[in-house]
């Protein structure tokens, strides 16, 4: 059916068990997305953001126990056999990780990693597939692109090895792109650069995309829909402007408060107190509650139900309901 969401994901959970230690690292995760749509997945570092888009990947260790289900294009992929998974890497799913230069081989060209990608995933001979190399450079707009063709990473700047990831990842024309911060290490000039490079071609092959980042301008410039995650789970969804104006969750509240933008001139910048908790030893109830200024008995008694709002929105908070009505 037209309407079905091209990647669905239902309670997923990844605990890490080491030296008899249990990491909660995502705690029953659930999202589906269509084609053309860009869910933003927004929270503080350690938050399980990562973590989750490696999970659908299969790129998590051996120790990292993966539950739940996961729907790419209607197929079940969570626990598929490695040699199923290594195929829809880089064809139907790709991913931008956070450091190119760290998941660039710095042995091959530029041009010599992207031709591999679609000879192995099309069959294709290497002549044909360096020509496709040289116009997925082109269409990421890297100068002189015949020439970084045979760069190797280490030959170009921070802007155009993340161009040229992007440029990889869309080399099989991937139905879903998985973005792990891949703005953090640029300047604010070609970070701007970049979300719009991505956004121009979501728009040209209509694929869907999940962007990681803590960044609220940059979740406020690419999504749709923004999840907002706090110690592995979304403690609150909605549409970009449902959660960018009209915040239900304290935690959503702090990180828009504690954000630099022009109006702020002469006023004290806002913080959210206290860190984030330790994974291993999460309280019960509410995660945030011993950050929040809100917090009441009720928020450390068991588990904290999730309200959903008439136009969509969620939060998982004692007081979201008020907040709604508000």
């Amino acid at each position: 059916m037209p309407n079905d969401p091209v990647l669905r994901v239902e309670d997923l959970t990844v605990r890490f068990t080491r030296r008899n230690t249990n990491v909660a690292a995502v705690n029953g995760v659930d999202f589906a997305l269509q084609a053309g749509e860009t869910l933003t997945i927004l929270g503080e570092s350690g938050s399980g953001k990562s973590v989750s888009l490696k999970a659908l990947m299969g790129l998590l260790p051996a120790y990292a126990g993966v539950t739940g289900k996961v729907w790419l294009n209607g197929q079940e992929i969570l626990g598929l056999p490695a040699t199923a998974l290594a195929k829809l890497r880089g064809g139907a799913v790709s991913m931008i990780f956070q450091e190119p230069m760290a998941a660039l081989d710095p042995v091959y060209t530029i041009g010599e990693q992207i031709a591999e990608t679609i000879v192995q995933h099309e069959g294709c001979d290497n002549r044909t597939a360096m020509k496709r190399a040289l116009g997925l450079l082109e269409q990421v707009k890297i100068p002189s692109a015949e020439r970084r063709l045979k760069n190797f990473p280490h030959e170009m700047s921070g802007g155009m090895r993340q161009r040229a990831m992007i440029a990889l990842a869309l080399a099989c024309k991937p139905s879903v792109l998985l973005a792990d911060e891949p703005t953090t290490a640029l300047d604010v000039t070609v970070q701007i650069q970049i979300l719009l490079l991505l956004r121009q071609l979501q728009e040209e092959l209509g694929m869907a995309i999940v962007f990681v980042t803590h960044d609220v301008g940059a979740a406020a410039e690419i999504s749709d829909r923004i999840a907002v995650m706090y110690a592995g789970r979304f403690v609150e969804t909605g549409t970009t402007r449902q959660v960018m104006r009209h915040p239900m969750h304290p935690y959503t509240q702090g990180l828009l408060s504690s954000t630099v933008h022009g109006g702020m001139r002469g006023r004290a910048l806002e913080t959210i107190s206290g860190s984030p908790p330790n994974l291993a030893e999460l309280p019960p109830g509410c995660a945030f509650a011993p950050r929040c200024r809100y917090a009441a008995d009720a928020c450390r008694q068991g588990d904290i139900p999730t309200v959903t709002t008439e136009t969509g929105a969620t939060a998982r908070c004692v007081r979201a309901k008020e907040m709604a009505d508000a």
